[in-house]
């Protein structure tokens, strides 16, 4: 791809963290904690950034992918074995996870607008998402969908302002770090389904496409800041209204049960069968934009990580993207929970795994002999660790509070 665009790789970055889990779990967010768990979406958003400008400037410096160089990083051939043990583990079982829910929220979508049953859609969905990434043409599907995705999203947030909140409150809720009982699990969903894991290694892979070789480094390098900066604060601002409308219409009175129940948050600006119809559709372009966009980043991590060609029409890279699809439609078929429950789940398995391979950007982002003199400072290497630190400890809790009720049950 020659030449350049001033703005692109961020935006599928956002496109790919506003799937069904951004929608369910802000909307459980609001639904069940009001606006006290704003703060968690201002986090998200700066942590977003922080650690996707990392991930575009190494694209951009070493015109490599993620995968790539933390297998340069290490020396030792047992180190490099078990990094790339862990990419596979985290990158694979994260995006089966994340694709069960891309899956299911498209499902859900199409269910709400037809009335046939959920597994028929998610076969469907699963085979329209084979053909894309099989026929190599999926980008100019993509757009469409993501238009889809950024018209619903203009309607929260004009919805966001027309429900009135309480502004003094959505204040306090943004700028009072605190977590309700039983809100750790939804605060751990948040984060994971904004800085979304696979997305560090889609984004070090995209911005080489967008800023090919030619352009100055600097110029690309001031260009994507900007486009990081930009899309990732309009993806914040999409969670954050979902959130507001949610907290309006469901706190207090009841919550949700289903993405039907959902739709009543685009009541005040589209009235009923309009905010049905609208929601349906925007799921769908959600979901399916992500489940083309999941495997695919799995497909450039684990290629990047054995040296493989990260090509579309490479068998091996076929292979990964398959296998992704192929286990996140068996879980999404044969998992006997609700829709709202699966996608909640996969939300928290990423913010899990984020630790992981936010600690794997930060080694590959300090080898200098890859990064030069654009390796990280000490501002940018302190703020993210404290990302890292922040993240595992919640985890951790979560991790424990879990293993607890287990030990705990007779």
């Amino acid at each position: 791809m020659g030449g350049r665009r001033s703005f692109g790789p961020g935006l599928m970055v956002t496109a790919a963290f506003i799937g069904p889990g951004s929608v369910m779990t802000a909307s459980r967010a609001g639904a069940s904690f009001g606006f006290a768990l704003l703060w968690t979406i201002l986090f998200s958003v700066f942590a977003t950034i922080v650690l996707q400008e990392m991930a575009a400037r190494l694209g951009l410096v070493t015109r490599q992918g993620l995968g790539e160089v933390v297998q340069d990083s290490f020396r030792s051939r047992g180190l490099k074995i078990v990094s790339a043990m862990l990419v596979v583990l985290a990158i694979g079982f994260g995006n089966a996870a994340y694709q069960t829910g891309n899956l299911t929220g498209a499902a859900v979508g199409l269910e709400v607008l037809s009335g046939w049953p959920l597994p028929v859609w998610v076969g469907i969905v699963s085979l329209a998402s084979f053909g894309l990434l099989f026929s190599g043409m999926y980008k100019v599907i993509e757009r469409g969908l993501i238009a889809m995705v950024v018209v619903m999203s203009a309607v929260f947030i004009v919805t966001a302002v027309i429900v009135r909140p309480d502004v003094f409150a959505m204040l306090e809720g943004l700028f009072t770090p605190r977590i309700p009982t039983g809100g750790l699990a939804t605060v751990i969903a948040l984060i994971g389904t904004t800085i979304v894991p696979y997305n560090l290694f889609l984004h070090a892979s995209s911005v080489r496409e967008n800023w090919t070789a030619e352009v100055p480094l600097a110029t690309a390098l001031r260009e994507s800041r900007r486009d990081t900066l930009t899309a990732v604060t309009i993806g914040g601002l999409i969670t954050a209204a979902i959130t507001t409308t949610a907290a309006v219409a469901f706190f207090g009175k009841g919550g949700f049960e289903n993405a039907a129940d959902l739709a009543r948050q685009l009541e005040p600006a589209l009235g009923g069968p309009a905010a049905k119809i609208l929601f349906a559709i925007g799921l769908l372009a959600a979901g399916m934009t992500s489940a083309v966009t999941a495997p695919l980043a799995a497909a450039y991590a684990l290629s990047g990580t054995f040296g493989w060609p990260a090509e579309l029409k490479s068998w091996r890279f076929r292979a990964i993207w398959m296998a992704v699809l192929a286990c996140g439609t068996v879980v999404a078929l044969t998992l006997r929970a609700s829709p709202t429950e699966v996608i909640l789940v996969a939300q928290v398995a990423n913010g899990l795994l984020l630790p992981l391979m936010a600690v794997f950007l930060l080694i590959a982002v300090n080898n200098r002999a890859r990064m030069g003199s654009h390796v990280n400072g000490a501002a940018a290497n302190l703020l993210g660790g404290g990302i890292v630190i922040f993240v595992t400890v919640l985890a951790g809790y979560v991790l424990w509070d879990k293993l607890s009720q287990v030990l705990a049950t007779p």
